[in-house]
């Protein structure tokens, strides 16, 4: 399995696994090396840091057969990007869908709005895929072979940063951050409750200060 992170973070996620491009938040240009051989989008929620819509209409525009996966709650978001209703696979948590060469189950995460995370199945390769969630919790992948996850911040240093900002009466936006998205420690605890020395894991969505 090969895989590319192409951006990740509040500035904008996009990350290649095989053929299978997840998250569009990045300017089209910064697809241009890959956007030709990509089989299918997967997209996870609307925030624009993952969902670009000049991006993903310029995708659409370009790769007039390129299918595009989601839950319910992004379809119209795609519509109005101009992808037409027959080129969107319209997802359910927990289920199965197979294509030629891979499989794809959307998982269930907990951030401030509708979100998904992904297993990836590549014959008997699989991937776990998850960014911009509180936690979790519930969700296991024992085994898997890679496992690109988020880890957003180290908790102590964001407590710091809080600190100092609420102390010089500035608005502490990290308080969202620690509310909203998982931290290093989760990230780390969770991973090594279901990886073992085979897999491989891959941080995503760290923490940039915008102070």
């Amino acid at each position: 399995m090969t895989y590319d992170v192409i951006s990740t973070g509040s500035r904008g996620n996009a990350v290649v696994i095989n053929d299978i491009l997840i998250d569009c938040g990045v300017p089209f240009k910064e697809l241009r090396k890959v956007y030709k051989s990509i089989k299918l989008v997967l997209l996870t929620h609307k925030h624009s840091d993952h969902f670009k819509a000049s991006t993903i209409k310029r995708l659409s525009e370009e790769r007039p057969t390129l299918r595009f996966g989601c839950c319910k709650w992004l379809v119209k978001r795609l519509v109005d990007c101009g992808v037409s209703p027959s080129r969107i696979d319209v997802l359910e948590i927990g289920k199965r869908y197979d294509y030629k060469q891979f499989a794809v189950v959307p998982v269930k995460l907990y951030h401030d709005v509708p979100n998904c995370g992904y297993r990836l199945y590549f014959g008997r390769v699989r991937a776990f895929y998850a960014t911009d969630t509180r936690t979790l919790e519930g969700i296991t992948a024992k085994g898997y072979d890679y496992y690109f996850v988020e880890a957003n911040y180290i908790t102590e240093e964001m407590k710091q940063r809080i600190r100092e900002k609420q102390e010089n009466g500035e608005f502490a936006y990290e308080l969202r951050a620690m509310n909203e998205h998982l931290s290093k420690e989760q990230a780390e605890n969770w991973i090594y409750e279901n990886m073992t020395q085979k897999g491989r894991y891959i941080f995503l969505h760290g923490h940039i200060d915008e102070a």
